[in-house]
């Protein structure tokens, strides 16, 4: 898990990034340093904000080859096909990609779409697990 990207909260589980207090410029993934809005006055801090649980499809697709070098691919291990959506969240209006939930496929999508963000397992490796953010879409969407 990167630390501080999201967190499974009482209100469930939400992505986290930071808004500045003096142009009220939102980021994901969230930035600590400085604000990256070229039109901010300056001079305000950046606090942790939990992003909209919800969202609507601005554009999907699916991977089906593996990465190609530099990435780490095992040729012996089989490849999985996965489903990439572009979510337009809710209120910050700010496009994220994700990939799709287990078993939602492209035909399951559709632009305009609503879905939802919620949390998931990227890969596990000795021991250790690799946790991310999955958007799936929102019972009777279609």
């Amino acid at each position: 898990m990167v630390g501080g990207w999201f967190a499974d909260t009482p209100g469930g589980f939400r992505l986290l990034g930071t808004r500045c207090s003096a142009c009220t410029a939102v980021f994901f993934p969230r930035e600590d340093a400085y604000c990256r809005n070229p039109h901010c006055p300056g001079g305000g801090a950046l606090a942790e904000v939990p992003l909209s649980p919800r969202g609507r499809v601005w554009s999907y697709t699916d991977g089906r080859y593996r990465p190609p070098a530099p990435y780490v691919s095992d040729p012996d291990a089989p490849w999985e096909p996965y489903t990439l959506v572009a979510v337009e969240l809710e209120a910050e209006r700010m496009v994220v990609l994700g990939q799709a939930a287990p078993g939602v496929t492209v035909a399951d999508l559709a632009v305009g779409m609503e879905v939802e963000v919620v949390g998931g397992v990227l890969d596990e490796d000795a021991g250790t697990t690799w946790t991310t953010w999955r958007f799936k879409p929102v019972e009777g969407a279609l």
